[in-house]
């Protein structure tokens, strides 16, 4: 299917890591060994992840991310070389290893991940410094927090600073996030824990979900997107609220579903789409990324979205 729209300039400032996927009967509990069923190696990291869905989707991509001098940060860079992003500004650090995660993934598709941030946690307000034109010049900018909160704060101000839409998915989340940062924050992107975490307040359901997203946009937020996985997404904007259920598919794995929602979310609004239009063509390219596993394996193109998303 052919963009409607004008290409958009996406920058996604973040991580970059390599995934070690264990598929399981189900996911072991503390001190529980599980046997797994099969191995795999794959390119992830939010960030990377991002940057990869909306490149898939048609948008013009830079990248701007930490990786080490190792085997893991060169297989990298060749996949998003084999993507067409533009690297110029993904730094190679001499001395900490390339981010990593560990995944195990259920008969179900939901998983459980633990990071290795690894040179991640270099990336500088220097590197981004570096990358002011682009960000300047950039439709979007998508920023996540498995990179230093300070470089996360500075090119937020910088996307800000260029007209851009800054869109934050804020995970990792470890407790509530500045007003200095959210007031240069387009758009919120928790999922429920997240919203729960950010907020202060139990966040079980959608009607909770609706007061959490409320409360964290009087913290600074213009708008803000619960993903709620299998019951989609819930928008409250300075245009309004609403809702927008995901379609039924057979889940395969859920790895970087929140990341090809981000992608498709970031693309849309670049391609001037109102934010609930673009917030459905985000949770389509979700949708369509559960039904396939790993993390950037998954993430679809254009084409390969249903008609009319």
């Amino acid at each position: 299917m052919t963009a409607p729209y004008r290409r958009p300039k996406i920058v996604v400032v973040g991580s970059s890591n390599t995934d070690f996927v264990v598929r399981v009967p189900n996911i072991p509990s503390p001190g529980e060994t599980v046997l797994g069923t099969t191995f795999a190696t794959v390119a992830g990291g939010k960030g990377a992840n991002q940057a990869v869905a909306a490149a898939r989707l048609g948008a013009a991509v830079t990248f701007v991310a930490c990786i080490g001098s190792d085997v893991w940060g060169d297989a990298a860079l060749d996949a998003y070389a084999s993507e067409w992003i533009n690297t110029e500004y993904v730094v190679r650090d001499p001395e900490t290893p390339s981010g990593v995660a560990l995944i195990t993934v259920d008969e179900r598709g939901e998983n459980a991940i633990a990071v290795a941030g690894g040179a991640n946690g270099r990336l500088s307000r220097a590197d981004v410094d570096a990358a002011a034109h682009a960000i300047r010049e950039a439709d979007v900018v998508v920023l996540q927090l498995e990179t230093p909160l300070d470089t996360v704060m500075h090119a937020a101000e910088l996307g800000e600073d260029g007209g851009a839409w800054v869109l934050l998915n804020p995970a990792p989340a470890s407790g509530p996030l500045e007003r200095t940062l959210l007031r240069h924050v387009s758009v919120l992107t928790p999922n429920l824990g997240e919203a729960a975490i950010l907020s202060g307040q139990p966040v079980p359901d959608p009607v909770e979900a609706l007061s959490a997203a409320r409360h964290l946009r009087t913290q600074g937020a213009v708008n803000v997107i619960v993903t709620m996985g299998e019951n989609g997404v819930l928008v409250e904007g300075e245009d309004g609220a609403g809702e927008i259920p995901a379609p039924s598919v057979e889940v395969v794995d859920t790895t970087a579903a929140g990341d090809a929602f981000m992608g498709g979310l970031a693309v849309a609004l670049g391609e001037g789409r109102p934010l609930l239009e673009a917030a459905r063509f985000g949770v389509q390219v979700a949708a369509a990324s559960v039904t396939r596993p790993g993390a950037q394996p998954s993430l679809p193109t254009r084409e390969e979205l249903p008609d009319g998303a």
